[in-house]
């Protein structure tokens, strides 16, 4: 028995050693928020106080040691997000990942981003102020890399730390600019719609936006001074592993003091991401005797894309203008290395790679490169025996300025500053938005644009044998659509197309008019506006487009077919408002049904895969209401029954009838529990958060959320069978800046300022944003220094 005992007892003791072990080593992985640490890449102390959110408000004597901290404190909170967005762009996820990401790595080795990064730095003038503080914010990195604890997500991996260096920034930034592009998702779709079925089922699909719909307005401001098939899915498959997000849409707009209560510039931005945890966003106040900016930052970049100061504020958007093009190329039937050009046969450049693969042994491929671009048959195995087909990518043909543009933005005092650092920005194409004191508002769509021959349509894949189908000149920057300071004395951008420029209208993959008509709509009618009513707007939830939909479908249900219940359902919808609320039936419904209509319309032709690739464009979006407003088409009639030709009614009540049919089967007959809370969920999900028994430790959520697709609270979600609108982006931050009252205005995150699971600010904010609450934007020093949860203090060493 006290063998026992005594056994029992040093079990006791060992157990609660090692849970003291544990709880050690985990308090050993968190960041460090308050005490003082010694950096000897100082010169001389940084006061950094964090707010009750766990946002850093720098304060130095000067930019340099500024820049060395904000790399510190950001690469303490979100070291692993930088981590993986480096990766993406060198194809280097499979060294983390394993076998699954080998085709994501080759896809992006492809594009050339990592290639055209190396070029750029080659040549950047080392001496400039945006290099030195690139390399400071990268130092402050490495220094954390050198000093700092773990995350914990290296542990897991086995993923040893690597020093951060300036190419890390570009292929951020790369990253970002690609991940932005729609040509991939659409052009090769319609090459293969015009090949399979012919240009009449061309002529019935929103192509191009309608002429009758909401476009943004420029004013100049006048002043003193089939192969296609395999490609897309390959594409496809390459991205929906990306262990980040994507960078999908926005609203923003910039209201004049003639617009608002207190006579002064009010602005609004939310950008559209792919939702994950950790968020994109890390916020960092900085403040020097030269220098001060209250700034966004994505992982691994010095500078922030959104951001104010006390003089002015800034914002984007997704411009979505075309900037990729394909080519088919023809290869010399006498000689495999050579293919045809207008002067003549030129050899192809074939480039090498090896890809390192965790547990596995390295893999290497070849592909080829043309004038275009690469050849991408040689990274989609399934397609070697087709014509080849190349792409051309604006943003690894021309110098690469953006990350001088954003040192231009985020350091310029006032809106000629501004608007001079915007040419610097060549892709990805942005919709930048400003505000400023001195009443100023403007929205540029910042590209280097170019003008094709005209009887070229960059939607479909081109023939680049002949030398006809090349740009012909590059746009002036003072050519893009802009507006500065306009008459009806506000701007706005909801990614949806902008008037003509340089007498074209300019080709882009546009969103449909949905979020622009709504925001024009509550801009228009009112003169008052404050801080707390943009607040509500942001979060509006109604369409002032899918109302008119429902409408026009309602007329071709034949009633007499509908019992009791499916009755008050449709007259329920026939009032609806299109908002919608987590408790809406009418919002269920009608998405249920819109998904059907499109089924039954579109994938008898198109075939499974080629309808799941419709749904991820913005074509299908803008196709919902331009084509079921089409009484007639060719896409209407069911082409698997020979025997009948279907009509839009014939359509609509099949539609109908599947989706009641579906939310029974889901749901069941009580339609009470057919609320749109049920459906329309969020969780933030985590890299690592993919592994069952981790979930609950490092995702977020999920939540039952208001918002849906194209309303201004664009809680987004992709169309598919099951009928379950997981969101799977939306608002990556909701930002009121207003210069009435500058040091009060708002934001929110979607989780938090931390991506360290062990922070306290890893998901501090999460049911904040999904309540449509906001929190302040500390730039008073005295409040932040009142306010400060905590104080690190950084010292030179010795």
């Amino acid at each position: 028995m006290k063998k026992v005992k005594r056994f029992l007892l040093w079990f006791v003791v060992i157990l609660a050693l090692l849970v003291f072990a544990v709880f050690i080593f985990i308090n050993t992985l968190t960041p460090t928020y308050s005490g003082e640490k010694e950096l000897d890449i100082l010169r001389d102390e940084v006061t950094v106080y964090f707010d009750a959110y766990g946002i850093p408000h720098i304060y130095s004597s000067n930019k340099i040691d500024a820049f060395k901290t904000l790399g510190y404190v950001h690469a303490q909170d979100r070291l692993w997000q930088m981590e993986l967005l480096r990766r993406v762009a060198k194809g280097r996820l499979s060294e983390v990942f394993g076998k699954d990401l080998v085709e994501t790595d080759k896809f992006f080795i492809a594009l050339g981003i990592d290639e055209h990064t190396k070029k750029t730095v080659a040549s950047l003038d080392r001496n400039s102020e945006m290099v030195k503080l690139s390399e400071a914010y990268l130092a402050g990195i490495n220094k954390f890399i050198e000093k700092g604890p773990t995350p914990v997500e290296f542990y897991l991996t086995g993923l040893d730390k690597e020093p951060f260096i300036l190419e890390d920034i570009y292929d951020a930034v790369g990253y970002m600019a690609f991940s932005f592009a729609m040509a991939h998702k659409t052009d090769p779709l319609l090459s293969t719609i015009k090949n399979k079925l012919g240009e009449s089922y061309l002529a019935d699909l929103a192509i191009v936006s309608d002429t009758t719909s909401t476009w943004i307005k420029n004013y100049r401001w006048q002043t003193t001074d089939s192969i296609a098939t395999s490609v897309q899915v390959n594409w496809n498959k390459a991205l929906s592993k990306l262990p980040i997000p994507q960078f999908v849409g926005s609203n923003s707009w910039v209201l004049s003091p003639e617009k608002t209560k207190n006579g002064k510039v009010i602005l609004a931005n939310d950008p559209h991401i792919g939702f994950a945890q950790p968020s994109v966003w890390y916020e960092a106040h900085i403040s020097t005797p030269t220098y001060e900016k209250y700034g966004y930052h994505l992982a691994g970049v010095p500078f922030p894309l959104l951001g104010h100061d006390k003089n002015l504020a800034y914002g984007l958007t997704m411009f979505e203008n075309d900037d990729i093009d394909f080519y088919y190329e023809k290869t010399n039937p006498d000689d495999n290395d050579t293919y045809m050009t207008e002067n003549g046969w030129q050899p192809y450049e074939t480039v090498s790679k090896t890809i390192e693969v965790k547990d596995a042994s390295p893999i290497s491929f070849d592909y080829k490169k043309t004038r275009h671009g690469p050849v991408l048959n040689d990274f989609a195995n399934q397609i070697q025996e087709e014509a080849p087909v190349a792409m051309s990518w604006i943003y690894t043909k021309l110098e690469n300025e953006v990350l001088d543009a954003l040192y231009g933005i985020s350091h310029a005092t006032n809106i000629d500053e501004f608007q001079k650092a915007l040419p610097k920005i060549h892709a990805p194409g942005l919709n930048v938005m400003y505000g400023d004191k001195d009443g100023n508002v403007a929205w540029w769509a910042s590209a280097k644009l170019y003008q094709m021959p005209d009887s070229v349509s960059t939607k479909f894949i081109l023939d680049g044998t002949l030398g006809k189908a090349e740009p012909i000149r590059y746009l002036d920057f003072e050519e893009n659509p802009q507006a500065i300071n306009p008459p009806w004395k506000y701007v706005y951008s909801a990614n949806n197309q902008p008037d003509s420029i340089a007498g074209m209208l300019y080709p882009g993959y546009y969103l449909p008019e949905n979020r622009g008509k709504r925001i024009v709509q509550l801009l228009e009618e009112k003169n008052d506006w404050d801080k707390e009513s943009v607040a509500k707007m942001i979060l509006d939830d109604t369409s002032s487009v899918n109302p008119d939909l429902v409408t026009e479908m309602i007329k071709l249900i034949d009633i007499t077919y509908l019992n009791e219940e499916q009755l008050v359902q449709l007259d329920a919808l026939k009032n609806w408002k299109g908002d919608y609320p987590v408790e809406s039936i009418s919002a269920t419904l009608y998405h249920r049904c819109v998904y059907y209509v499109l089924k039954n319309t579109f994938e008898d032709e198109l075939g499974k895969d080629l309808f799941k690739q419709f749904l991820g464009t913005h074509l299908s979006k803008r196709q919902i209401v331009h084509g079921t407003k089409r009484e007639v088409g060719v896409w209407w009639d069911n082409v698997l029954t020979p025997e009948k030709k279907e009509t839009r009614a014939d359509i609509a009540m099949k539609s109908f009838a599947d989706a009641w049919a579906s939310l029974i089967s889901d749901f069941g007959e009580d339609t009470s529990l057919w609320q749109w809370g049920n459906v329309h969920t969020l969780e933030h999900g985590h890299p690592i958060g993919q592994v069952p028994s981790l979930r609950k430790y490092f995702n977020v959520g999920p939540f039952s959320v208001n918002g849906s697709r194209e309303v201004i609270n664009n809680m987004s979600f992709p169309y598919d069978s099951t009928g379950l609108y997981k969101v799977s982006s939306g608002p990556s931050t909701r930002r009121i800046v207003d210069f009435s009252d500058i040091e009060n205005s708002m934001s929110i995150l979607p989780t938090g300022q931390s991506g360290n699971p062990l922070s306290p600010y890893y998901k501090d904010q999460a049911e904040l944003y999904i309540n449509g609450e906001f929190r302040k934007m500390m730039m008073n020093k005295e409040e932040i220094i009142k306010k400060s949860a905590s104080i690190l203090n950084f010292v030179p060493k010795g």
